[in-house]
């Protein structure tokens, strides 16, 4: 689609080097589908990643690639395909606050935003909770286990709107997996301290082990690539290894991340698509929902 500005999949960036790999491999295969070369670039953290670990290659992170594009290539026009759930503020307040300011050097330089990977206008669009469901009843097919509980677990967040798209997906995976679970809950990894932060509960520390969560459970990771927190030996692992030596009859089996789905790439393909289409961001303009962190 050479029509297409040039098109960046960005995710939030991480301190491991498994993240980046991740982010590489999806705007590779995106670029094949969609006809038009994907970059990878994070938004922060990456870029302490050693190249040695990249292949050689280092990280990109979203200023410095811009500033990039710009001045070598005399690129204006920018399309952002976000590598999120949902409506974050690190796609819809950070980003637009860079090329602002970067407008005020350069203000010939425009940017798309593609939608997230969650339409929550849309309650019929299921595609996130399909592929869910797939990951958490192919590693209930490797285990062996019949009517696991389910828990949905996402990082937490300071922002009441984060639970928006963990509860909307959680009520659609409940749906899905009507008579293939015994229960379907949502929790989170963590929260801050503080009554005005209870939306995050449960917690996923204390869902383990309680009612209907104390034998086989599987964990459906709402995490897009492994990293200090959904990769081996993260938090998620650690919590899970401390919650089956408090309960003895507990055992946790955690889902593939949703990155490793066939779907990813058809879902990221229809937003880019979408963000081609659509106009560029504007100071007015700024969609009231925010879903994630700038926190590695």
């Amino acid at each position: 689609m050479s029509s297409a500005p040039c098109t960046l999949l960005v995710d939030n960036g991480s301190h491991r080097a498994t993240s980046t790999l991740n982010l590489r491999r999806l705007a590779g295969e995106l670029s094949d589908v969609v006809n038009h070369h994907v970059h990878p670039v994070s938004l922060l953290h990456s870029t302490r990643v050693s190249p040695e670990e990249l292949g050689g290659v280092p990280a990109e992170i979203f200023e410095p690639f811009i500033k990039k594009q710009h001045e070598e290539h005399g690129t204006n026009s920018f399309l952002v395909v976000p590598l999120f759930f949902g409506h974050s503020a690190a796609i819809y307040e950070y980003i637009p606050q860079r090329m602002r300011e970067l407008q005020v050097k350069w203000p010939e330089l425009e940017i798309r935003l593609a939608p997230c990977l969650v339409n929550l206008d849309d309650p019929s669009d299921r595609d996130v909770a399909e592929a869910l469901a797939t990951l958490v009843s192919k590693k209930a097919e490797e285990k062996g286990i019949e009517k696991p509980a389910v828990a949905l677990v996402d990082h937490g967040t300071p922002r009441i709107a984060v639970n928006l798209v963990r509860n909307f997906l959680g009520k659609q995976l409940k749906e899905i997996l009507e008579g293939k679970a015994s229960k379907v809950e949502v929790c989170s990894m963590e929260r801050r301290e503080g009554d005005e932060y209870a939306f995050n509960e449960p917690l996923l520390e204390n869902l383990l082990g309680s009612e209907g969560f104390d034998k086989e459970v599987i964990l459906s990771m709402l995490f897009l690539s492994p990293g200090r927190h959904a990769g081996p030996g993260g938090d998620i692992a650690e919590i899970c290894e401390e919650s089956e030596e408090k309960h003895p009859t507990l055992q946790t089996h955690m889902s593939d991340l949703f990155a490793t789905h066939d779907l990813i790439i058809d879902l990221l393909a229809k937003r880019f698509t979408q963000g081609v289409d659509s106009l560029p961001v504007t100071s007015e303009v700024a969609p009231p929902l925010v879903v994630q962190s700038l926190s590695s």
